[in-house]
């Protein structure tokens, strides 16, 4: 369905504006679907995002600014996001025995349970909707938007 039937405008657009509508759109319809998935596990899309980060780490703990770093959500407060997880005994936090301002984060056995869990459901998330293009429209889709967030 394109931008201007879900929008109901009759007014033309230019080129630019219904770009940008068509992925902001896009994005909150992904988004809607993602924490759907979470939703049952009581998990928000950036506290994922940080579980799959220190799963990433390999057993090895890290600090608050590799997480920051790697988030895609840039904007989130990546300590309030760490004290919750902390809540749910999905992350530990210990200081740094080499420098006591820095904390270490490091996933759980019961957090990398939980990503075992859930990850085979973002996995058909993300199928669903990759499933009406070819790997080679993928390809081009990512090339596009790559070299579209290049301003």
């Amino acid at each position: 369905m394109k931008i201007e039937d879900i929008i109901k405008t009759t007014s033309p657009m230019k080129i630019g504006k219904r770009t940008i509508l068509n992925i902001l759109y896009t994005q909150n319809l992904i988004g809607e679907k993602f924490n759907e998935v979470l939703k049952s596990y009581d998990l928000s899309p950036e506290q994922f995002n940080v579980l799959r980060i220190l799963k990433g780490q390999n057993g090895n703990a890290t600090n608050m600014c590799v997480i920051q770093e790697r988030m895609i959500a840039k904007t989130s407060n990546t300590t309030r996001l760490v004290d919750k997880l902390l809540l749910k005994e999905l992350v530990t936090r210990e200081i740094c025995p080499d420098n006591r301002r820095k904390m270490e984060i490091a996933i759980t056995d019961k957090g990398l349970d939980l990503l075992d869990e859930v990850n085979p459901k973002v996995d058909r998330h993300e199928a669903l909707f990759a499933q009406n293009l070819t790997v080679e429209e993928l390809e081009q889709l990512n090339n596009l938007l790559e070299k579209f967030r290049s301003i």
